[in-house]
């Protein structure tokens, strides 16, 4: 197998889900997995009042978008992940990259490239 295949972690705020998937797919993200998970790191939770008292959350809300590309190039996505989700502030999120050996279609027993895009 000589083809490379790459996933990537995007995990970011949930307001802006509906507009980077739009965006992938526009550049050629044929699929992905979303969860709803929390988080924290630099922004190190938030303050609010909740009852009249301060409360800390130490974990934020977040969205994370899984993605594995055989065809569109990394720094494509990784462009189109900072225009969409960028605003400057703490908290924009996090992108990982991750070599990927191979990919199977359960259903029909396709490998590589072929495994993820649609071809039907």
């Amino acid at each position: 197998m000589s083809e490379t295949y790459t996933k990537l972690d995007i995990i970011t705020r949930p307001d802006k889900f509906e507009e980077l998937k739009n965006a992938l797919v526009d550049i050629g993200v044929e699929g992905m997995s979303v969860s709803n998970v929390m988080g924290s790191g630099t922004q190190k939770g938030m303050t609010t009042k909740y009852r009249g008292t301060d409360y800390t959350a130490q974990l934020l809300p977040k969205i994370k978008v899984e993605v594995v590309i055989a065809t569109t190039p990394v720094q494509d996505v990784v462009d189109k992940v900072y225009e969409v989700c960028r605003t400057g502030n703490i908290g924009d999120g996090k992108i990982f990259v991750y070599p990927v050996e191979n990919i199977y279609r359960i259903r029909t027993g396709e490998s590589g490239a072929a495994a993820i895009t649609n071809k039907e």
